[in-house]
């Protein structure tokens, strides 16, 4: 089409069955608005190849937009995401009602907004494949809970109680194929319940037992996975899940980027003069990776029992653990996620101790010159003063 040959720049409002798009010119000006449908991926492909090669596409990052921007990097384009929270903030200081053409012409006016204050970043495709065994795992365990809370259930309904310290332990499940007989307490629909359970609950766990091992190769052959692995409370599976939320090191500036980003970040809502009483409106904010979070705070709990560095810093916060534990994890996993930060950024392993800074001198203790005794008085200065009017 000829008037492709006028666009810079195009915003694509992407939905489940269809997707938006507006063509604007250098000037600002719309050339086109076209509808793209997603039940036939040639046709939408063959309607991509018809955009300008090397043209920047900004769409938001909703539901489906990893497999929408890998299309549009297969037919040569740029794809960008932008925020919906912060488009949708955009849209209504501007006082316009929400629809899908209104979207679209939107998003094409944010490439030339500058700075890019929309934009967020693109994850490529390996760190999505990673994230996708990520959730599946996720997925199951939650499966796995809602089995044994099932199961939980009968027991509670039929009056069986059970001493066993694991129900789904080898002593717990022996106890469970006793209750699975004739003459046990259960009826005999919740016997056939109880059965059916318990080989869902078997097959679940093979299925969490295979994705556990592809997580465990993954980071068996990758380095960062492994360096991850050093940092106190950080297992397999959390090193994997690290590694899979953060993506690529380098998109952050600093340490406290990745804290904010990681919702550890505590932020503060209160207002006013101080009046002495306990602070209000704190959290640790709201938009970032959750996932991220969790780990963080899972790692905390193991690295205070085994890590002296981060169960000072538990004990300074909680007074020894007296008040406030929940804050006190918090600011262990804050420190957590910074040490994340340098052992991905810099390459090295945890260390118990941290390095000395280079060129940072070890500080020696001043002597005084000619005795090589060290300059700290014998006596307190009242002490001496006391002795020089005597004399």
């Amino acid at each position: 089409m000829p008037r492709n040959g006028q666009v810079t720049q195009i915003g694509l409002d992407c939905h489940r069955r269809f997707s938006n798009a507006t063509g604007r010119d250098a000037a600002g000006k719309i050339v086109w608005r076209e509808r793209l449908d997603h039940g036939n991926r040639n046709t939408l492909r063959e309607a991509l190849e018809e955009w300008p090669k090397g043209a920047p596409v900004i769409l938001e990052g909703t539901f489906g937009w990893g497999w929408l921007s890998d299309e549009l990097i297969a037919a040569g384009l740029d794809p960008h995401l932008a925020s919906s929270k912060k488009v949708a903030a955009w849209r209504d200081a501007r006082g316009l009602a929400k629809s899908n053409r209104v979207d679209a012409d939107l998003l094409s006016e944010l490439w030339t907004q500058q700075p890019r204050w929309w934009e967020v970043w693109l994850a490529p495709q390996e760190v999505r494949d990673q994230r996708e065994w990520l959730r599946y795992r996720m997925a199951l365990v939650g499966m796995q809970t809602g089995l044994k809370n099932r199961i939980h259930a009968i027991l509670h309904r039929h009056g069986i109680v059970n001493d066993c310290p694991d129900l789904f332990g080898a002593q717990g499940r022996r106890c469970l194929q006793a209750l699975l007989t004739p003459e046990s307490l259960l009826r005999d629909s919740a016997r056939a319940v109880l059965k059916s359970y318990l080989q869902v609950l078997d097959y679940v766990r093979r299925q969490i037992a295979g994705a556990t091992k592809t997580i465990r190769r993954f980071v068996h052959r990758t380095p960062a996975a492994q360096r991850l692995r050093t940092l106190p409370g950080v297992n397999y599976i959390l090193a994997y899940t690290i590694l899979a939320e953060i993506g690529r090191i380098e998109r952050f500036r600093g340490a406290r980027q990745l804290a904010s980003y990681s919702l550890l970040a505590p932020l503060a809502d209160d207002s006013g003069e101080d009046d002495g009483a306990a602070p209000r409106g704190r959290h640790v904010g709201h938009c970032g990776r959750r996932t991220l979070k969790w780990a963080f705070l899972e790692a905390s709990h193991s690295a205070i029992r085994g890590d002296p560095r981060m169960r000072a810093i538990f004990d300074q916060r909680t007074n020894g653990g007296k008040r406030e534990r929940n804050r006190g994890h918090i600011t262990v996993a804050h420190e957590l996620c910074r040490v994340a930060y340098v052992v991905l950024k810099k390459e090295v392993e945890y260390t118990l101790e941290p390095p000395a800074r280079p060129g940072k001198k070890r500080r020696r203790k001043p002597s005084r010159p000619g005795t090589g005794q060290p300059d700290v008085a014998m006596v307190a200065a009242s002490t001496r003063s006391k002795l020089q009017t005597s004399l």
